[in-house]
């Protein structure tokens, strides 16, 4: 209803998305393009020219996404200590950023390849395995960019506005705007994303606490709620909850950068030096995220109830802060949904143009041709997702999402073994790979699509994350597959 719009902060969120609105607009003539014309590279990784800053912050808003901001507080309000598990996953992700993302990203750029299944193609010389990769990568990330546009609808919702209008309105530009300017948007508009997220969140630590009493009172509310809905719940971890909690957070981690989005980050690098500087700035972000994690917690402390737990961020603000902060905040949580998403869409156009298109429809494409190609399909790609969540149920994106991450964790013995050992063969990674994605379902499906199974061995359960489960299963099957055939991988 007009009546319950809040004006005041539906104006300062409409000025800042204008603002990121002609950012990504303006991003096309931002940096000199290293190949005249249109170029596969030049529209899908910016023509691989990205420095240090430029990474970092692109990763960065494209790695902690706007869902991020909304359903990590919102798990922390729901389970608490079990929803910190996002830090220790953003923590250990960084080692292995280190040391597997220089050798793929040489891998890339000597031999002009644009995304993961590029590299494996190279390597192993199999359409077949090249084609899992990519198929895996575009179905993963269709779901991703689905819970980019929750994030945008509950900030959208808390402004008062109601209806499918500003969503899709909100997704056209940003369809329209990376049409045009490719990764260099994202990229761009990413500076802006990320101060004001860092902005609002530590204006929330510092003032929100003084506000509810101080850090004593939000965890004694906290505490006494999870006291009284008992169960798995709480300030700190159930015994029960410590073997799922560190499986969760290492099988997130190793599967974080087999994404196509976070790979096509890595790719923009100009050098191998670039993405190791990342890996040790980037924790800066991990700090960032355990203060965002504390808003569940706070939430408890300023009395808020919600129908939904995603709701809980937009309704802490609108709660205890004036109207223009309180669009300011929507505002970066928005634009943080525009970042990833962009991305994503070009990491799946990319895909699809190089794995899908150019060896099975029009082997001799032009780089022009590719180029183009990437462009309508990264429209159609946001299009897809912005039908699926306005005529789905949420609840059908989250299932898909953490089916996604179980799924591109299958990737990684494929994407990453051959780059430090060449023992295995393709037909031993592709039946591995086969093997953990149909584990990982028939596991995940008999739970309900959650993201952890639960072990019976003499008599004593052991719940651990399902898709790290499927990779070890992965892992042994290429194992034998590679001994009992005895295939050499070809140079």
């Amino acid at each position: 209803m007009p009546d319950q719009i809040n004006w005041t902060a539906l104006g300062v969120f409409i000025f800042f998305f204008v603002l990121v609105t002609v950012l990504g607009f303006g991003a096309s003539r931002w940096q000199s393009a290293k190949q005249k014309g249109d170029h596969l590279e030049e529209w899908g990784l910016g023509g691989r020219n990205f420095g240090a800053w430029i990474t970092w912050f692109l990763v960065g808003g494209d790695f902690y996404t706007a869902y991020t901001v909304i359903a990590v507080p919102a798990l922390v309000y729901a389970v608490g200590a079990y929803g910190f598990f996002a830090l220790p996953y953003t923590i250990l992700v960084y080692p292995i950023v280190y040391t597997i993302m220089p050798k793929l990203w040489h891998a890339a750029q000597k031999a002009g390849h644009v995304t993961a299944a590029d590299v494996v193609f190279g390597r192993y010389r199999s359409r077949p395995l090249e084609f899992a990769i990519a198929l895996t990568g575009v179905v993963a990330t269709m779901p991703y960019i689905a819970l980019q546009l929750v994030g945008m609808e509950v900030v959208i919702k808390a402004l008062g506005l109601t209806g499918e209008l500003p969503l899709a309105a909100a997704f056209v530009i940003l369809a329209l705007y990376t049409y045009a300017a490719g990764l260099r948007a994202p990229a761009l508009i990413a500076f802006v994303k990320d101060l004001m997220i860092y902005i609002v969140v530590l204006v929330a630590v510092v003032l929100v606490p003084m506000k509810l009493g101080g850090y004593s009172a939000v965890f004694s509310a906290a505490g006494d709620a999870f006291a009284a809905k008992g169960g798995a719940t709480g300030l700190t971890l159930k015994s029960a909850q410590i073997l799922p909690f560190a499986t969760l957070a290492l099988g997130s981690a190793m599967a974080a950068f087999m994404y196509p989005h976070t790979l096509t980050g890595i790719f923009a690098a100009n050098s191998a030096d670039t993405i190791r500087k990342n890996a040790v700035f980037l924790p800066a972000y991990t700090i960032l995220l355990g203060l965002i994690a504390l808003l569940g917690f706070m939430a408890y402390a300023a009395h808020i109830t919600v129908a939904s737990n995603n709701d809980v961020v937009p309704a802490l603000f609108n709660a205890l802060f004036p109207s223009w902060f309180s669009g300011f905040a929507f505002a970066a949580i928005a634009i943080g949904a525009l970042v990833p998403a962009a991305v994503m869409s070009i990491g799946a156009a990319n895909l699809f143009t190089r794995n899908f298109w150019k060896p099975y429809v029009n082997p001799s494409v032009t780089p022009a041709g590719e180029a183009k190609v990437a462009k309508l399909v990264s429209l159609v790609v946001k299009v897809g997702a912005l039908v699926f969540i306005l005529f789905l149920p949420t609840k059908f994106a989250l299932d898909l999402q953490l089916l996604g991450g179980v799924w591109i964790l299958q990737t990684f013995p494929s994407v990453v073994f051959g780059l430090f050992f060449g023992w295995f063969g393709a037909r031993a990674l592709l039946s591995g790979w086969a093997v953990g994605i149909v584990a990982g379902s028939l596991l995940a499906f008999s739970d309900g699509i959650k993201p952890v199974h639960t072990f019976i061995i003499g008599g004593d359960g052991y719940t651990a994350y399902t898709g790290l489960t499927a990779l070890l299963l992965n892992i042994v099957i290429a194992v034998i597959v590679q001994v009992v055939a005895g295939e050499k991988r070809k140079a």
